[in-house]
């Protein structure tokens, strides 16, 4: 069931839904039903094997909490599985319907490489140590759901490719969107100042003197790079750090630090980091590919966005209010989880108190 925001990095999310829930089944939508007794199948699996939960919440995005029982989840987990589930039946139903497209047994060989890459992808970016691979996560599975998460990786690549602004990936699409964006795959060097909360106003008043960002750096910086004026390494686009280096540095000019900064934790307290980048180097097309792709996965991602959205509020989706419940969130239809009992007891009325005893006189 992969999502587009997930696949090519690919996550869709849900819509608006209609009509009553069926006591019958877990998840319906528009009339495409996963029973109670498949989805529990489900919960199980991910709840009682640490590979298989590893790897489906790299693909959620969200981590998925014990419950007060061994190998359970508790209701708001059980809801974003709910919500995945949700995701990959709208954008099978709308791929049968409005395409036609049924997936062949080579389309699902290559769906199936397809979703165990995207496993992989998915745990490494979100910095998560899995205990076993991709394969054995997919292996996991009970035979059904292994299936339906298949089908719907398929259904979702094929809906992808079928978007007008979808960029495919191809080596030649690659290299004409690398020749258009170029200087964004340059090697960056760059130095850093980590500045206490006590010292920013110093900084800032040194900075617009005109100090260097050496200077600014061993003047007031707590990292250690401090010492040797804030240099803290060059990154090309094949290491694993560029992208989160390329969007510290901003646009900002040569050998100037941003006049805006991150807060960030650093041996027990909160800091300000400022990124400079001191020197740029051209990056061949070689060394700059995998950046490239993972660029353009995004991209698409983005602007599949608005399509994924516009299909989901039309769907017809109802949750058993024992796994989730139906209804809009600030970034568009969600499965919620259900509300729970009040934790303590409830302080009694006075009118349920024991009243005093009359006194007749």
């Amino acid at each position: 069931m992969r999502r587009i925001i997930v696949l090519l990095v690919l996550a869709l999310v849900g819509a608006t839904a209609y009509g009553a829930t069926s006591t019958s089944s877990a998840v319906d939508v528009n009339g495409q039903r996963v029973t109670n007794n498949t989805f529990t199948n489900e919960l199980n699996a991910i709840a009682s094997n640490p590979t298989l939960r590893c790897y489906v919440e790299a693909l959620g995005g969200q981590a998925y909490s014990a419950g007060a029982g061994s190998h359970t989840i508790t209701s708001s987990s059980s809801a974003l599985w709910a919500n995945m589930r949700v995701q990959g039946l709208a954008i099978g139903d709308y791929v049968k319907k409005y395409f036609k497209y049924s997936p062949n047994a080579a389309a699902l060989a290559q769906a199936t490489s397809s979703l165990e890459g995207e496993m992989t992808s998915s745990a490494t970016s979100a910095g998560l140590t899995c205990p076993g691979t991709s394969v054995q996560a997919l292996a996991a599975m009970p035979a059904e759901m292994r299936k339906t998460e298949i089908l719907d990786q398929a259904m979702s690549t094929y809906f992808v490719s079928r978007l007008d602004r979808t960029i495919p990936l191809t080596l030649a699409s690659l290299k004409t969107y690398y020749a258009q964006h170029s200087s964004r795959y340059d090697t960056l060097c760059v130095s850093i100042a980590l500045v206490a909360p006590s010292n920013l106003s110093a900084f800032s008043a040194a900075q617009a003197k005109g100090a260097t960002v050496s200077q600014l750096a061993k003047l007031y910086s707590s990292d250690p790079s401090g010492k040797t004026g804030g240099a803290y390494g060059c990154y090309p686009p094949s290491n694993s750090s560029f992208a989160s280096v390329r969007a510290d540095a901003g646009t900002t000019p040569l050998n100037t630090f941003p006049k805006q900064y991150q807060v960030i934790n650093y041996n027990g307290g909160q800091y300000a980091l400022y990124v400079a980048v001191t020197k740029r180097t051209p990056t061949p097309f070689s060394s700059a590919a995998s950046a490239v792709l993972s660029d353009i996965q995004a991209l698409n991602a983005t602007n599949a966005r608005s399509e994924q959205q516009r299909i989901l509020f039309y769907a017809a989706v109802s949750i058993n209010p024992a796994f989730g419940q139906w209804g809009l969130a600030s970034n568009g239809p969600s499965v919620f989880a259900t509300s729970k009992p009040a934790a303590s007891d409830v302080s009694a009325a006075a009118l349920l108190t024991t009243p005093r005893p009359t006194s007749y006189k």
